[in-house]
């Protein structure tokens, strides 16, 4: 898959907390002082929605609803020029940009707003260490200052060896992080989950437990003239001119003389000096075609992420991600919940480690693994790049779990029992007889959007790969109140005068031609179900009354649904249905594909698109047309964010901070 893109959240922030919400705080307590709560929920969603502030994870909160209570946002912008060669930047017509920062050649991770710093996943185009200049490969999460965009650090994650199997080039780090207080969790391209301290190492504390990480900071071809002097040099004690400049060139100059000390002959020595003003130790190894260098971070390397703890889901899950992982975890007191991005081989038809779990759940503190899952198991269809939303809903905290099978799973939001999830419900979001066909030819599909969570019930849609282009798309509301199997329908099997209810098959749940058959669930949760609306009348079904596939999530306020397709169209829904059916408002055809989702904040809303536009329309069911469209200079493949009275939006390659300025 080439960019998961994720999705929104809940509750609309003017409306108070639900009385779900508040029957099960007193149930919760208990289940969150099961483990010692070091970093806690800073606010409750429904503040963080109205407050018009921070804006610390994915969706704002784990409601994952885009409705941020921000208001005073500006409806018109302009982002000046920028020259195609040098970068450089002609502001003399810009407007209402705050500021701006330099991300990767492509970007899909999400802004996230907190406590003075802006976060966004991408990858390594802007070059913003020098030991890892533009040309090299890597997963990045960025912070920059809130207040003037300047750099503070970046965390690196180097390509996985196995390649795009796992890996793909270029795209980075497709998820957004969670920040409480002075943490930051996040999912790295290497299907790493990784606890961060936000100040970095500006507080000039190397927190733990992980310290002193080992950091590249040169390669040096074995092949080349510079890599043959560098190998003679270190064969006699000293560092070659070669490796002097090399050094230099990544940003750690050394000053006065060097120590050089063999660890194994030939093929490891360290290196002990004075590097950038700062007396340390290298580590070199030849290793395959290169001799390289290394360094263990500390408090003076700034630039860098400062990591607590790691937890690796492929060497501790054997998990096997499909081109990527990419997940923005959410959390409940202690609890963190993550997708593993578990996932199908180059083939699209071998799942290479079908046991392993698609959704776990860390204790947030420490990252040790409380539970997991995988109830998907051998019928995911593609990759799995969902996120979780989490809500107490009908008084119970339930974790929601959109399955790369195209099944949304429901589990407690809790410590689990041994080491399992608590299943609550499970509900099939294609219909029984869609069929997945290699390639994005078929009908059935799984689920990228986040599921949102509004006034107690729960929203989502379906969707594939951007690869795999259009296609048919199903958008649900489902009731979080029903047990079991929820879906739907059930498959059944015909056998003489009786029905057998079969299990769910990955290809085709039901085959006509089997003798199988698709019969009313009595136990399902659909509130109401789109996927069509002949909304002016005349009895036919046009492309601008269909749901696509999408990979966005929605953003609902005040009883309003907006959701983007992938094929461009902007659908307005009436969150309550009616008499059980979908009621839509109006579509709008954007005119190009859109990944994102929408953000409604300050009485509008904002959604963006490949072209780089993004389309502002006024707040309500009747304003059916955009006030202005407004050009990005780049593809707009992230969803807008609001916070601290500010818009902010990654194109793919720049960060914009717009705010409406004093006249």
């Amino acid at each position: 898959m080439k960019p998961a893109k994720e999705a929104a959240e809940a509750p609309d922030a003017t409306v108070a907390a639900k009385p779900s919400e508040a029957v099960a705080a007193e149930e919760s307590s208990t289940a969150q002082a099961d483990a010692t709560t070091l970093v806690k929920e800073e606010t409750s969603p429904e503040e963080v929605l109205a407050a018009g502030g921070d804006w610390p994870q994915w969706g704002g909160s784990r409601f994952k609803n885009n409705v941020p209570g921000v208001t005073g946002l500006p409806q018109e912008w302009n982002i000046g020029k920028f020259d195609r060669r040098s970068g450089e930047w002609d502001s003399s017509k810009a407007t209402n940009i705050a500021w701006y920062a330099n991300l990767g050649s492509q970007t899909y991770g999400n802004p996230v707003v907190a406590d003075g710093r802006v976060y966004v996943g991408t990858n390594n185009g802007a070059g913003h260490l020098k030991r890892y200049p533009p040309q090299v490969d890597l997963g990045c999460l960025l912070a920059f200052s809130e207040k003037d965009g300047s750099f503070l650090w970046q965390h690196s994650s180097e390509k996985l060896i196995t390649g795009r199997v796992h890996d793909w080039p270029l795209q980075g780090i497709c998820c957004a992080p969670l920040v409480e207080g002075k943490r930051l969790w996040f999912v790295t391209n290497r299907g790493e989950v990784r606890c961060l301290d936000t100040e970095g190492y500006y507080d000039d504390e190397d927190d733990g437990p992980v310290t002193a990480e080992t950091a590249r900071v040169t390669d040096i071809a074995l092949s080349s003239d510079a890599g043959k002097a560098a190998m003679a040099g270190l064969g006699e004690g000293k560092l070659a001119d070669a490796v002097l400049e090399a050094l230099e060139n990544a940003g750690e100059p050394v000053e006065g003389d060097a120590k050089v000390e063999v660890v194994t002959d030939g093929s490891a020595w360290t290196v002990t000096g004075n590097f950038n003003g700062v007396d340390r130790t290298l580590s070199v190894k030849k290793a395959g075609p290169n001799v390289s260098f290394f360094k263990k971070l500390g408090v003076h390397d700034k630039r860098d992420a400062d990591t607590i703890w790691i937890y690796n889901m492929m060497d501790q899950l054997n998990t096997s991600q499909h081109n990527m992982c990419s997940c923005s975890v959410t959390s409940y007191g202690d609890y963190l919940f993550v997708n593993t991005s578990n996932g199908l081989d180059e083939s699209h038809i071998n799942l290479p480690s079908p046991d392993a779990p698609t959704f776990i759940c860390l204790n947030k503190n420490t990252g040790e693994l409380l539970w997991q899952d995988s109830s998907p198991g051998t019928n995911i269809l593609h990759g799995q790049w969902s996120s979780p939303a989490v809500a107490v809903l009908g008084g119970v905290p339930q974790v929601l779990f959109a399955g790369g099978d195209g099944w949304m799973y429901s589990f407690q939001a809790g410590p689990g029992k041994d080491g399992k999830g608590e299943l609550l419900w499970k509900f099939d979001c294609n219909p029984k007889e869609s069929k997945w066909i290699l390639g994005g030819e078929g009908t059935r599909n799984n689920i990228i959007a986040t599921p949102v969570v509004y006034n107690d019930l729960v929203y989502v849609a379906v969707g594939q790969d951007p690869e795999h282009g259009e296609g048919e798309g199903h958008f649900w509301c489902i009731d979080p109140t029903k047990r079991g199997n929820v879906s739907p329908q059930l498959a059944m099997k015909v056998e003489g005068d009786g029905r057998v209810e079969i299990p769910h098959k990955r290809i085709q749940a039901v085959e006509p031609e089997e003798g199988e058959i698709a019969v009313d669930n009595p136990n399902s949760a659909v509130v109401w179900h789109y996927s069509l609306s002949d909304i002016n009348d005349d009895g036919e079904i046009d492309f601008e009354e269909e749901m696509h596939r999408t990979i966005g999530t929605a953003a609902i306020k005040d009883d309003l649904i907006y959701v983007a397709d992938f094929s461009g169209l902007l659908h307005c829904l009436d969150a309550r249905g009616e008499n059980g059916q979908a009621k839509v408002y109006f579509t709008y055809d954007m005119l190009a594909q859109s990944w994102g989702s929408p953000l409604i904040a300050d009485g509008h809303v904002y959604v963006g698109d490949e072209d780089g536009d993004v389309a502002i329309f006024q707040f309500g069911s009747q304003y059916n047309e955009p006030m202005d469209e407004i050009n990005m200079g780049s593809s707009v493949y992230s969803t807008p964010i609001a916070a601290n009275g500010r818009i902010y939006i990654s194109t793919k390659d720049k960060l914009f901070a717009i705010e409406a300025s004093e006249e």
